[in-house]
């Protein structure tokens, strides 16, 4: 099992899903600023799943034989378990967890970092077994 994320293609993946985590990174901040942080979460993770799926087509999975719509279907489905957990990670982190620890200065940007990182396995197993299988 661990063999499969000792790979050129996991590396591209990692590669290419740290560009996709940045944009939603960065793009949670903006929308921050116009709603509240559990919505910003969502909004972010579906920007950086759009730029996940369109890095991933083109760089990481570049033998896939599905066709394009095929692929975004299993893509979102992939991503829905990968967004609860990212959406669990990051509001247990940033509600409970850090303010228990005494955590306050940029408890958001660390819990919503943590929950990005988080699903970065059962996203590449997911994704190469069907979505771009």
């Amino acid at each position: 099992m661990i063999r499969q994320y000792i790979s050129r293609q996991f590396a591209v993946f990692l590669l290419t899903g740290g560009i996709a985590a940045a944009v939603n990174f960065s793009s949670r901040i903006v929308f921050s600023r116009y709603t509240s942080y559990q919505a910003a979460i969502v909004l972010a993770y579906i920007v950086g799943m759009i730029t996940a799926f369109i890095l991933a087509r083109v760089f990481v999975f570049t033998e896939s034989s599905q066709k394009i719509h095929r692929s975004a279907i299993y893509f979102v489905l992939v991503n829905f378990l990968a967004l609860a957990q990212t959406w669990m990670v990051s509001i247990g982190l940033a509600c409970y967890v850090l303010p228990y620890f005494g955590v306050r200065d940029y408890a958001h940007e660390i819990a919503h970092a943590v929950g990005i990182v988080i699903p970065v396995f059962t996203s590449y197993i997911g994704h190469k077994r069907f979505s771009f299988a």
